[in-house]
């Protein structure tokens, strides 16, 4: 049984108040060095709604311009404007902060979320006529609280400030009294996961034209953690997520591989629908605000935006083969064992070009490749280079280094088989998985043949091991048609067996007579 891949769903948060209080780059600096001019500086270089929209690479996470448009546009972006700016796109949507903060109330189950009452009301008509919101989601967001009990919570019940423009509209309160892992910090990071994952899925459900009774497993792949002290990673954001978007007959599980879980995820999840253990299963993830102005200090000093201002999230449907989506080839998963190393070259064999010999295929073989896909933009005001570029420049070498690529065509490599990097720095969610929307396209329209989807983590960051990780997959177009075409299929032989069979019964008979 083959497993295709149905939808997808690609959503981006606009949150720029969660720049200031809650990414880890600030929270630390005002730990640190309260007075810093950065903190002071930092307000001056936050990007407006209307700014986020006409950005190039966020355009592109939903969907509405292509890998291959942005690659045709001069780095850097941030000083164009993309000439769509639409909220919306075939993948997903850009949500604005106001609307986000009311769904994270609406994914609050346990009363910790309380909004400015006036805030609540001046925003949720506009959560309404989102397209994918509906009244079971709008039913669960309250008529919030007076302005005063919001500044209470704060300023003397440890509460986590939800801001709006800078002005104080809510709060996440504690879970626990003394649990540091029930605690409003944690909370928020959580709920602000949740919602994202609640709203990638959402779209994922529409593009992939399912009903959400159809989704019967969902595997959750962010960064975060939900537990207490007693079981602090326990889960099950899956399941919480699902609850929300109204997936009913689903239960599901939590995957975790820092940057890597998503492709762990996502070969998990065809694995059990190939099996027959599910028919349609969902992998979602949700963003993470410990990343929001990760890079902040190196884009204030060069006098850029705080491009880290986004919140992302994606899902993903997997069903069981309908003939046309492109299909997991599971015979062709790379896996960057225990014993395999750190070495750029050792790293980039087990993910690509082992899986590939064995099944006798060439590194040119494979149309695409989408590894770290993330926005340079980004990464190269802080010193980290263009990461997908890297990525490419490693898998040539090795294909030249192999007689698969002549030395003359290094260059041309990357734009071939490459892809320029679009997605927000929010860890897991550029690692591969942004290109799959696209690749689908591609691949059902005859574009492309087949594409590998590589998933990169950095294990040692949780202390337990000073291992790398990493697993690739590759999905190709579906292979139905040409059985089809051929007249091989499995009832057919059956059928040409037994009338075979009759036939030289009848013969044998008439010889006897």
């Amino acid at each position: 049984m083959k497993s295709v891949i149905k939808g997808t769903g690609y959503i981006l948060a606009h949150t720029p108040d969660m720049v200031l209080h809650n990414g880890t780059t600030q929270t630390t600096e005002r730990i640190v060095n309260p007075d810093s001019e950065y903190l002071k500086e930092l307000p001056n270089h936050l990007r407006t709604y209307e700014q986020v929209l006409a950005y190039w690479p966020n355009q592109v996470y939903i969907g509405n311009k292509t890998p291959d448009e942005l690659a045709e546009v001069a780095q850097p972006w941030c000083d164009k404007e993309c000439d769509v700016n639409a909220r919306y796109g075939q993948f997903g949507q850009i949500m604005p902060q106001e609307e986000f903060l009311l769904l994270m109330q609406a994914c609050d189950v346990f009363d910790l979320v309380k909004l400015d009452k006036d805030f609540v009301a001046a925003h949720k008509e506009a959560l309404a006529a989102n397209e994918i919101m509906d009244e079971a989601i709008m039913a669960r967001i309250n008529e919030g609280v007076e302005a005063a009990e919001v500044a209470h919570l704060v300023s003397d019940e440890h509460a986590e400030g939800l801001y709006h423009n800078n002005v104080l509209v809510g709060c996440v309160k504690r879970a626990h009294d003394i649990d540091v892992n029930l605690s409003a910090h944690v909370m928020h990071e959580n709920l602000v996961s949740k919602a994202s994952s609640v709203l990638s899925m959402l779209h994922a459900v529409k593009n992939a034209g399912i009903e959400k009774s159809d989704v019967e497993y969902v595997i959750d792949c962010c960064e975060e953690a939900c537990g207490d002290m007693n079981q602090r990673g326990g889960g099950n954001f899956a399941k919480a997520a699902a609850e929300i978007a109204g997936l009913s007959g689903a239960t599901g599980s939590d995957a975790r591989g820092f940057c890597a879980g998503p492709a762990h995820a996502i070969v998990e999840g065809a694995a059990l629908v190939a099996s027959g253990a599910y028919k349609t299963v969902m992998i979602t993830a949700g963003g993470c605000t410990a990343k929001l102005g990760m890079n902040g200090k190196d884009h204030v000093k060069k006098g850029l935006p705080a491009l880290e201002d986004m919140i992302g999230g994606f899902a993903l449907v997997i069903t069981q083969d309908d003939g046309v989506s492109p299909e997991f080839n599971l015979s062709i998963l790379g896996r960057h064992t225990v014993g395999t190393g750190s070495a750029p070259q050792a790293v980039i064999s087990s993910l690509v070009t082992d899986p590939l010999d064995r099944v006798g295929l060439k590194i040119t073989d494979i149309d695409k490749y989408s590894p770290e896909m993330q926005n340079p933009d980004i990464t190269k005001p802080a010193g980290a280079g263009d990461v997908p570029l890297a990525n490419y420049k490693m898998i040539a070498a090795l294909a030249v280094k192999r007689g698969e690529l002549q030395r003359a065509d290094l260059a041309t490599f990357p734009v071939k088989h490459g892809l320029t990097g679009w997605a927000p720095t929010q860890g897991h969610i550029p690692s591969g998985v942004p290109y799959m929307g696209f690749a689908r396209n591609d691949i059902m329209a005859g574009k492309l043949q087949r594409v590998m989807i590589i998933g990169k983590g950095s294990l040692f960051l949780g202390r337990m091991t000073n291992l790398f990780d990493g697993v690739s997959f590759v999905v190709q177009a579906n292979t139905g048609a040409e059985k089809a075409e051929a007249g091989v299929s499995e009832d057919e032989v059956k059928g040409m067996i037994a009338k075979a069979m009759k036939e030289f019964a009848a013969t044998l008979l008439a010889q006897a007579e």
